[in-house]
């Protein structure tokens, strides 16, 4: 009993002075100055919206469908003196499913935006600017309801560009505009049957009729998987509250090649109404604008002695996205 007691009190003693002890050098340390202030920020925001309809012996008539769509834009900004560099990752994915059809995908997107400025003093809106972008997609597409031929696919395409020019950037306006007058449009079809189809552009493949069988043909040159392109680009991004919890978003890219159609736009136009119910629920309206006179529409053609279906390019048109969602979104640094 005497040696539990007496173990007890040196581990009373020990902890005791252990304690005093790291109270006595928090006293005498010298004082710490704080940490000095990151020079990044971030933000990060993912959301999921979601529209179902169901019919059960509806008179009238309908096709019940459940949609889904997983968006996030997370971004990265380095400031320091006169020195500034944006870096913005967006991913979209969306599905839907009828009653009587296959699982189809209605939204495929992954982007990344990188900008770096220099400005001469920290009073200017102007920046000298480098800027890289690229943008692809995750799965394959079709143009439905033909699910035996898919019309792109993950890098065919992918777009790439990178250039030098001149941004303005106002933080109070929330508001960017980038002109480059040197900039390299790199198109990339990596998957080999579109780029002998000659998709989205790239030279395609070069053929010979067989002699012996005129119906055959032969290969003689794979289509090619890169297009480089030079030429000049405008961008341009606007947000806005324009009524209480009411933000108006826009997003603009204009591109022309020198050498090829110098004067004939691709024109990539995002906007976006956002309603704002509270910190995590959020309706939105989204129009979706691309021309592009490289992509060519794909119309399917039916053989009318095989009965068989083709694709055929029948030239480029605008083409035209509008969605109208509500769901949750969660946003955290």
């Amino acid at each position: 009993m005497k040696l539990l007691r007496s173990t007890l009190l040196l581990l009373l003693l020990l902890c005791t002075s252990h304690n005093f002890a790291q109270i006595i050098q928090t006293t005498l340390a010298p004082n710490e100055l704080p940490p000095p202030p990151s020079n990044w920020t971030k933000k990060n925001q993912v959301g999921f919206d979601i529209s179902e309809i169901a019919f059960v012996n509806w008179s009238a008539g309908g096709t019940s469908s459940i949609s889904g769509l997983f968006k996030g834009e997370f971004n990265r900004t380095y400031v320091k003196g006169n020195h500034k560099w944006v870096n913005e990752l967006i991913v979209k994915y969306g599905l839907n499913k009828q009653d009587g059809t296959e699982l189809r995908k209605t939204d495929d997107a992954l982007m990344l935006n990188s900008t770096y400025g220099f400005r001469k003093d920290t009073l200017s809106d102007w920046y000298y600017s480098a800027k890289f972008n690229f943008n692809t997609q995750f799965t394959d597409g079709y143009n439905y309801p033909n699910r035996d031929i898919a019309i792109s696919k993950p890098f065919a395409p992918a777009y790439v560009f990178l250039g030098a020019g001149a941004e303005n950037s106002n933080k109070e306006k929330n508001r960017v505009f980038y002109f480059s007058p040197i900039t390299l449009k790199t198109t990339l079809v990596l998957d080999q049957t579109l780029a002998d189809q000659g998709s989205f552009g790239v030279k395609k493949a070069v053929y010979m009729t067989d002699p012996d069988n005129p119906d055959n043909k032969i290969l003689i040159e794979n289509g090619q998987k890169v297009k480089a392109e030079f030429g000049i680009l405008l961008t341009g991004y606007m947000k806005n509250e324009i009524y209480k919890n009411i933000f108006y978003e826009n997003r603009l890219s204009l591109y022309t090649d020198y050498l090829h159609k110098f004067g004939n736009v691709d024109v990539d136009y995002d906007t976006r109404l956002d309603l704002v119910v509270n910190a995590y629920v959020k309706a939105n309206v989204g129009v979706h604008l691309v021309y592009d006179d490289d992509i060519k529409t794909k119309v399917d053609v039916i053989d009318p002695v095989t009965g068989s279906t083709s694709q055929v390019n029948d030239g480029p048109r605008a083409q035209l996205r509008q969605v109208l969602g509500v769901g949750l979104v969660y946003t955290f640094q």
